[in-house]
């Protein structure tokens, strides 16, 4: 279908809706339903799947992941169906915002790596599966969660380049930044030696 205009209004609209909709918590609110505690008091205190793996309990870590994933991917499609394009993109980094500074957990939030991974298989699902594969190369490779993060998100705009995407090109740049500031403590033990390999416990 064509693209609408989206005037200001529908922006902000789109904007506060995907805020919302990233915002909501899922790994703390699988931690809580299956009895595994407060999830920001276990191992790195990140609420994202990774840690909630660490309480070694695989169907809440992967829920956790699904519905981090999902949420980006639904209010991006919401959008696009409903406003078109700009409004899509509005809702998409909204929502990876939401997720990184959450209202309800005053603004500490996730790393945002399974809402980057939904927003871009929403919003060309190309570019979102070559994402995909790039951070299961990276992370696969290095048995780190954190590289197949970084690798996925470096490589975004260039397969959105690559793949005939190039509207989508400065938002996965911007995205893909984000992911990198919130990795900041994660490059540092990378650097260090000291990053814990997936399905540790620390």
């Amino acid at each position: 279908m064509p693209d609408l205009v989206s005037s200001a209004p529908v922006l902000l609209l789109w904007l506060v809706l995907g805020y919302l909709a990233g915002s909501v918590p899922f790994g703390i609110v699988f931690a809580r339903v299956f009895g595994l505690g407060d999830l920001r008091k276990v191992g790195s205190g990140n609420i994202g799947a990774t840690n909630v793996l660490r309480t070694g309990h695989k169907p809440a870590a992967a829920l956790t992941l699904v519905m981090d994933s999902g949420k980006g991917a639904f209010v991006t499609l919401a959008a696009l169906g409903l406003a078109g394009a700009d409004a899509a993109q509005a809702a998409a980094l909204a929502s990876f915002v939401g997720h990184c500074f959450p209202v309800w957990l005053g603004f500490r939030g996730g790393k945002g790596v399974a809402t980057f991974l939904g927003i871009l298989l929403a919003l060309a699902w190309p570019v979102g599966l070559a994402a995909c594969v790039s951070w299961l190369a990276a992370a696969g490779m290095s048995r780190i969660s954190s590289v197949g993060a970084l690798g996925a998100a470096a490589l975004a705009p260039v397969w959105a380049l690559v793949l005939g995407r190039g509207d989508l090109v400065l938002l996965a740049v911007v995205l893909a930044a984000l992911v990198f500031w919130r990795h900041g403590e994660n490059l540092i033990r990378l650097r260090a030696g000291t990053e814990p390999r997936i399905g540790s416990r620390r």
